[in-house]
């Protein structure tokens, strides 16, 4: 176990005022939790990553505090707007009380044992992510200014999620620029894992690999849309694009599927896929027969369709096309080519789920994108069904809103 208070640097003192554009402090006065650093007007101090910034208005009043970063695009990361208010163990114990008693139904649950228990900004903690896989604790970084707080956070966190283990991981940003014990996802607290994390969503069985995994070690937001197309599974002939480590295709599986296809361009993401399939055919005995193929999902589609092969149910679930503002005509044309793609290996009647965590690509622009590629097929949605952010994954900021999907039930014009 590693004793954070002793191997990193602890709070600063120093408080650094800032003044911001008219504009920009509108925008927290508002609840916004970034400060971009172009927005700065002025600054009393050059300081370091996790000291604390307060923002004043040019009648020299307080607006807000925050954690301050000297050196990246978003120069304040605002954790408190209004009234004043110290930042301290107290309050970093009260936001995660806050975000633990948001979760709870989900804590109380048997059937799931994992879940997010902070969710970055939309949690008030912008920056930090927590997720809970059994009794272990991921604790995500993607900005260096949790570092001198991290100690405060651990005992917390630890308390609320009845944990056993911590570890933590950093955005690859920012991995240099921590200190040498916080590199190589270390376990701060209790016994370094000696493989995967076991647990259950919706009674199904996975494994998280919490030191190397992607994000945390799995994607934890897609739990409500995999149960809901499990429902549409029995008996179907299914095809599960951007598998990443097999989510929808256990499900699929789960809920009777004759047989899955499961796509992904990672080798390693199609060795967990198939892992966690059989892991669950041997528990529930499920006879569904299921394939994969390692390829890029658009090539992969186009030669299935050029081989005339259908499904009754295709899932494409991508990641984001979108990571900043000029790459989104980009990612729209991206998601209609997989509507399209989607459309045409569907036997009649089958189901679409199509899905974006592209926040810069709004929801009703996703539907209308989905939508309008359909109709463009000389086909149409039925019994359609929009979704979003599921309980552990809240939005408490306009830019908070990344996740959508759509499900239809998809027929041609003309029979």
């Amino acid at each position: 176990m590693v004793n954070l208070e002793a191997e990193l640097p602890a709070p600063s003192a120093e408080r650094i005022a800032v003044h911001l554009t008219n504009d920009a402090l509108r925008q927290v006065r508002g609840g916004h939790p970034w400060v971009w650093d172009g927005s700065i007007v002025r600054a009393s101090a050059q300081g370091a990553a996790g000291d604390l910034a307060v923002i004043f208005d040019d009648k020299r009043k307080f607006a807000a505090i925050g954690l301050w970063d000297p050196t990246a695009p978003i120069a304040v990361r605002v954790l408190h707007q209004g009234s004043p208010r110290t930042i301290d163990a107290d309050f970093f114990a009260d936001k995660l009380l806050t975000a633990f008693a948001h979760r709870q139904p989900l804590h109380d649950r048997t059937d799931t044992t994992a879940y997010r228990l902070v969710h970055g900004e939309n949690d008030g903690l912008p920056g930090l992510v927590v997720d809970r896989y059994d009794r272990t604790l991921v604790v995500k970084l993607d900005s260096p200014v949790w570092v001198p707080h991290l100690a405060m956070l651990v005992e917390p966190l630890v308390e609320l999620a009845d944990a056993e283990r911590v570890v933590v991981r950093a955005s690859r940003r920012i991995i240099e620029d921590l200190p040498p014990i916080l590199r190589n996802s270390p376990t701060v607290f209790g016994s370094r894992p000696e493989g995967p994390i076991e647990f259950f969503e919706n009674g199904l069985q996975f494994e998280a690999d919490v030191e190397r995994g992607q994000k945390t070690g799995h994607f934890l937001d897609q739990r409500d849309n995999r149960q809901l197309i499990a429902t549409r599974c029995n008996g179907a002939r299914v095809l599960d694009v951007f598998c990443n480590s097999g989510g929808f295709s256990v499900y699929a599986a789960a809920g009777g599927a004759r047989s899955v296809h499961s796509i992904d361009v990672s080798e390693h993401a199609i060795a967990a896929t198939v892992r966690h399939v059989e892991l669950n055919r041997l528990g529930l005995g499920f006879e569904t027969e299921h394939t994969s193929a390692v390829g890029d999902a658009f090539e992969a589609m186009e030669d299935l369709a050029d081989h005339r092969q259908r499904f009754d149910v295709v899932i494409v679930d991508p990641p984001s096309f979108a990571p900043n503002s000029a790459s989104a005509p980009a990612a729209r044309r991206a998601y209609r080519r997989l509507t399209s793609l989607a459309v045409e290996l569907l036997a009649n009647g089958g189901t679409l789920l199509q899905a974006s965590c592209s926040s810069r690509i709004p929801a009703d622009e996703f539907y209308a994108l989905v939508t309008g590629e359909i109709a463009e097929s000389d086909h149409k949605a039925q019994h359609t069904i929009r979704t979003g952010h599921a309980l552990d994954h809240p939005i408490g900021f306009e830019q908070g809103s990344y996740l959508k999907a759509v499900l239809a039930d998809i027929v041609p014009n003309r029979l």
